[in-house]
């Protein structure tokens, strides 16, 4: 099984990227977790360039999606909505078809249990143009549990994907 991580910061020392290297690191076996890290290099969304040939890192993003089973997104809360820069990736992917009905396990990575779900729920409206199938959509706390917490979101993505 093949899950795309695609980390919603573009900070260097992101925790939500940190969470997504631990998810890749502690992977269950027959699980592969690969991180997408294009996000800052695609144009900003223009319907004038989504058409053939598409730009080579639109393209890439495309191409990565869709070789992928299911999609970890873990992101930062921006103003209670998402980080423009995963909007503009996923804003890509709308019309091209590549998240039509994909499983996608979005999270966020918090210093609180309280923190990050009104961008979670932000997030979990866009996806919802393309019918993704959302298997959790929970923050994850920062701190000694989040590798346990971790792996309960692979495990229940594992799980929707056998069926």
């Amino acid at each position: 099984m093949r899950i795309l991580g695609i980390c919603g910061s573009l900070q260097k020392n992101s925790g939500n990227l940190a969470l997504l290297m631990s998810a890749a690191a502690n992977a269950p076996a027959g699980v592969e977790v690969r991180l997408y890290d294009g996000l800052r290099d695609l144009p900003h969304f223009d319907p004038d360039l989504d058409r053939e040939p598409a730009p080579v890192a639109v393209a890439e993003l495309r191409r990565q999606v869709s070789a992928s089973d299911a999609l970890l997104i873990a992101m930062p809360e921006y103003g209670h909505s998402l980080p423009g820069s995963l909007k503009n990736g996923i804003d890509w992917l709308i019309g091209s078809g590549e998240l039509e009905s994909k499983w996608v396990a979005i999270t966020s990575a918090v210093p609180a249990a309280e923190r990050g779900r009104l961008g979670l729920r932000a997030l979990s409206d866009t996806l919802g143009a393309v019918r993704a199938k959302l298997v959790w959509s929970e923050p994850i706390v920062r701190g000694p549990g989040l590798e346990r917490d971790v792996a309960e979101l692979l495990r229940r993505l594992a799980a929707a994907l056998h069926g």
